[in-house]
């Protein structure tokens, strides 16, 4: 008769039996959720970035492909500034408008899809712009080109907020905005230097050629999203979440920011081109387009955005940024093309740093629905681009380059009223904080 199981044999076989030991990321995953996400030095890090980074860069290549070409754009087709303005104006309107419809499609299919797709859409437009035959068909395209770009920026700012972890968020925020910076510059530069020798349409057809490869850089490279989870957004909750995100009166300023930003660059960059190209300058198209190496500052100052914020606070890097741009734009006042280039590299450096503290502010701020809150800080920003670029022109037009800047400096007096208004709210708030502590 076999003996009475106590169940102490079976104890002792489980105790003896070896058990796999638990993964120490999963066990540190239990203790801190966010010890999983991606940071410098571990796995997949890297890729991500540089995956990020041809995202970026394609992305600002491809919306102000035309922006250094202007004046080429108007003596071909005959138009004046203003309207020759519209192909930037028009992309980016098209981003605005499109952002927060995009971003909501990207909480049912995720952000790495949504990026991929939109990346290929806009390449493969970019390959049909150079064929526009008038001014209208050549602004349709590139509305088109804005509305295939915007469901990238606002889900690869939701997408390093949901995988990277929050120490590391402005960083890989910066080198997103770095590829951006880096974009903008090579495609400048290019279409340039294309122009000069082949005319713009074929300048346009470099970039877009560029694009194709970096759409395919990213496609190879980007890591699958561990920490994303798919829901549906309808039209109804859509409205609560904006409306929520829009009721922050934090959120609210980082939009203002970001969009105030944006309009000083959008109209100096739309405008020099012309400045250049004419009285006391006369400077060629070639030369007129590498005058965009200045974006290699805002590939710095984007970068090293992490590094000011943790030094100065997030409002003491944007009173950086504003005092920074606003130098630049009074240097560029200067009949000498050495004055004009030392405030480009200011307006430069202070919008990229301005833009990658407010941008990264706001993921940050926002505890749910990320990819909306994001979404609307690329709505306002690109608002402000449209808004910059279109007013830039007619004020030049109007005023020549002092209205231009004049411009500029109100963008600037308002973003650093924010910035104060937000400063002096925070002292209050503290005040009121230790007196209760007090009593």
């Amino acid at each position: 008769m076999p003996p009475a199981d106590t169940g102490a044999t079976a104890t002792t076989r489980a105790a003896a039996s070896p058990l796999p030991s638990p993964d120490s990321s999963s066990v540190a995953a239990a203790v801190d959720p966010d010890a999983a996400k991606l940071h410098p030095g571990g796995p997949g890090y890297r890729r991500m970035s540089f995956a990020l980074f041809a995202a970026g860069l394609a992305t600002f290549a491809l919306l102000y492909s035309t922006q250094a070409l202007l004046p080429a754009i108007s003596t071909s087709l005959h138009v004046s500034p203003d309207q020759a303005s519209w192909t930037v104006s028009g992309a980016t309107f098209g981003l605005a408008l499109a952002v927060i419809p995009l971003s909501a499609v990207s909480e049912r299919f995720g952000r790495r899809t949504m990026m991929t797709a939109s990346l290929t859409v806009a390449a493969l437009l970019a390959l049909l712009v150079p064929f526009a035959p008038s001014l209208g068909w050549l602004i349709a395209l590139r509305v088109a080109q804005g509305v295939a770009l915007a469901g990238l920026p606002a889900s690869a700012m939701a997408f390093l907020a949901e995988e990277v972890r929050p120490r590391a968020l402005v960083g890989a925020i910066g080198l997103f905005v770095a590829g951006n910076s880096i974009g903008g510059m090579s495609g400048r530069i290019v279409t340039g230097w294309v122009a000069q020798a082949w005319g713009w349409r074929a300048a346009l057809a470099a970039v877009g050629l560029m694009a194709v490869v970096c759409a395919v850089v990213f496609r190879v490279l980007v890591p699958r999203a561990r920490h994303f989870a798919p829901r549906a957004v309808g039209p109804r909750a859509l409205a609560r979440t904006l409306g929520g995100h829009l009721a922050d009166p934090l959120l609210r300023r980082l939009y203002g920011i970001g969009a105030l930003f944006m309009t000083v660059f959008g109209a100096v960059y739309t405008v020099i081109g012309y400045r250049l190209v004419s009285e006391p300058f006369n400077l060629p198209q070639g030369i007129v387009g590498s005058i965009f190496l200045v974006y290699l500052v805002g590939t710095v100052s984007s970068a090293a955005a992490g590094k000011l914020v943790g030094r100065t606070g997030r409002r003491g890097a944007l009173y950086l940024a504003v005092g920074t741009t606003t130098t630049g734009l009074l240097l560029t006042l200067s009949d000498a093309v050495a004055g004009v280039l030392a405030g480009l590299v200011l307006i430069t450096a202070g919008f990229f740093a301005g833009h990658a503290v407010a941008s990264s502010s706001v993921s940050r701020a926002a505890k749910t629905a990320r990819a909306q809150a994001s979404a609307l800080y690329q709505c306002a920003y690109y608002a402000g681009s449209s808004v910059g670029g279109a007013l830039g022109a007619v004020a030049f037009h109007a005023a020549g380059w002092d209205g231009t800047v004049v411009l500029g400096l109100l963008a600037m007096v308002a973003a650093a009223s924010i910035t104060l208004y937000a400063t002096r709210k925070a002292l209050a708030e503290q005040r009121i904080l230790r007196l209760r502590k007090a009593a």
